[in-house]
């Protein structure tokens, strides 16, 4: 998406910044992990593959994605830890016209997990989008072995499941419209910092 594409957020446990070309070796050898693919859903690619789908990231009006960073000093991609993102569609209620956010999480690099830090970018990009893009409902897809997102979406950031898919072995959670108001509506302002991405 190119709204973001200048848009570096600063927090207090890590930094968001665009998913950029300078990304794409480290992120590719992050999903050459069988696990984490199978958890993120993911097929494997190759390099040439990443980086066509690294342009589709930043051309597509319907993805936003943003890079995970540590808050330590130096180059961008020694400090990469995973990624953070929304797919947006319009919702499947025919009689509502509004988008619905599918937030997805990824903390790749293991020092960067157990530290509430996958927590923190998807409170900041739920808030971010929440006051630039108006998506008002965001919801979640996890596979039902995947303790840590569970219990990430479900007891952290208070999303509720609504759906079980027994072919996907996958649960859907929504986030209640007063959290989101609550909390998420003003997160951005109260734990973060946004600076221009050169």
């Amino acid at each position: 998406m190119k709204l973001n594409e200048n848009v570096k957020i600063v927090a207090e446990k890590c930094v968001l910044v665009p998913y950029e070309p300078c990304h794409v070796e480290k992120y590719h050898k992050w999903m050459e992990d069988e696990e984490i693919r199978r958890l993120t859903g993911s097929e494997r690619l190759s390099l040439e593959e990443e980086f066509e789908m690294q342009k589709s990231w930043r051309e597509d009006d319907d993805k936003l994605t943003f890079i995970v960073l540590s808050r330590e000093e130096g180059e961008e991609t020694n400090r990469m830890l995973g990624d953070v993102n929304l797919f947006i569609s319009k919702s499947e209620n025919l009689e509502e016209e509004e988008d619905v956010g599918e937030v997805e999480v990824m903390i790749a690099e293991p020092r960067g997990r157990g530290k509430g830090i996958g927590q923190e970018a998807v409170s900041l990009i739920i808030s971010w989008a929440f006051k630039n893009l108006q998506i008002a409902r965001f919801c979640v897809k996890i596979t039902e072995d995947n303790a840590p997102s569970l219990s990430l979406f479900e007891k952290k950031l208070g999303f509720k499941r609504v759906s079980y898919s027994s072919a996907f072995k996958e649960i859907t959670m929504e986030l209640p419209g007063e959290r989101l108001e609550s909390h998420f509506g003003r997160f951005l302002g109260e734990n973060s910092q946004i600076l221009e991405h050169k």
